[in-house]
C-alpha cells in the first residue's frame, strides 16, 4: 500500500516553512519539474534530502533562492552572470557561480562553486522568504532515475517525504545549466533558453 503523503496548497506557507525549519523535506513544483527541498544551511536536513533522494554524497545539490539579494549573500555574480541573471532569471535557468567563503564546505561539498536557481512562482518565492534561507532544490526522483510527472508518482519515488505542495511545473523539462566562472560563459546542460539567447543577452549593453 502507498503511504499518503499529506498535501498543502500554495497558500499554507507557515505551514510548509515550519516543515523546512525542523529540517524536514517537502515536494514542490518548480517552473521546470518537480523538485524535492530542504533548508541550505543544515547538515541534519541535507542528509535526509541526500536520503530520500538516495543521492551519492559527493554529488551537491543546487540552491533555489528567493531573489538576486539572497544570491549574492551566497555567491559572487561576474559581469556576464549578471547579465544572464537579468535576463533569464526567474525562469528555466541554472547559473553556476563562485561560492562565498563564509558558506559551510557541507552545502556544496566543499567546492568553491554553487548551482543556484530564482524561484520562479509567488508561492515558492513566499516560501522561501518564509523559512529565512534558500533551500536545496533537486528533482523529485530516486537519484539516477526519470523526474517524477505527477504527485502522485512522486508519492511512490519518495515515500519519505514529509509534505508536498499542491501544484504543476509550467515546461516539464529541466533547467538550462549555464556556467558563469569561466569567459566565455557555457552551456552545461542544454534546456529552455538556448546558447543563442545567452550570447544575445551577454552582448547587449
Amino acid at each position: 500500500m502507498v503511504k499518503r503523503i499529506r498535501r498543502f496548497e500554495e497558500n499554507e506557507t507557515e505551514e510548509l516553512a515550519e516543515i523546512l525549519r525542523n529540517n524536514g523535506v517537502i515536494s514542490v513544483a518548480t517552473d521546470t519539474v518537480y523538485g524535492v527541498c530542504a533548508r541550505m544551511d543544515t547538515q541534519e536536513a541535507q542528509e535526509k534530502l541526500r536520503e530520500i533522494k538516495h543521492r551519492p554524497k559527493d554529488k551537491a545539490f543546487p540552491v533555489m533562492c528567493c531573489d538576486i539579494g539572497q544570491i549574492k549573500e551566497i555567491a559572487y555574480i561576474s559581469e556576464s552572470g549578471q547579465k544572464v541573471i537579468k535576463a533569464f532569471m526567474p525562469g528555466p535557468v541554472t547559473v553556476i557561480l563562485k561560492k562565498r567563503e563564509e558558506i559551510p564546505a557541507f552545502v556544496n561539498g566543499g567546492m568553491d562553486t554553487l548551482a543556484v536557481r530564482m524561484a520562479t512562482s509567488e508561492a515558492l518565492e513566499k516560501l522561501i522568504r518564509t523559512v529565512g534561507v534558500p533551500l536545496l532544490m533537486t528533482s523529485a526522483n530516486q537519484s539516477g532515475q526519470k523526474t517524477c510527472g505527477t504527485i502522485d508518482e512522486i508519492e511512490l519515488a519518495c515515500p519519505d517525504l514529509d509534505g508536498i505542495m499542491n501544484g504543476k511545473p509550467m515546461f516539464g523539462k529541466a533547467s538550462t545549466i549555464i556556467d558563469c566562472t569561466c569567459e566565455p560563459v557555457r552551456i552545461l546542460r542544454e534546456g529552455p533558453v538556448t546558447m543563442e539567447q545567452i550570447e544575445q543577452a551577454i552582448a547587449a549593453d
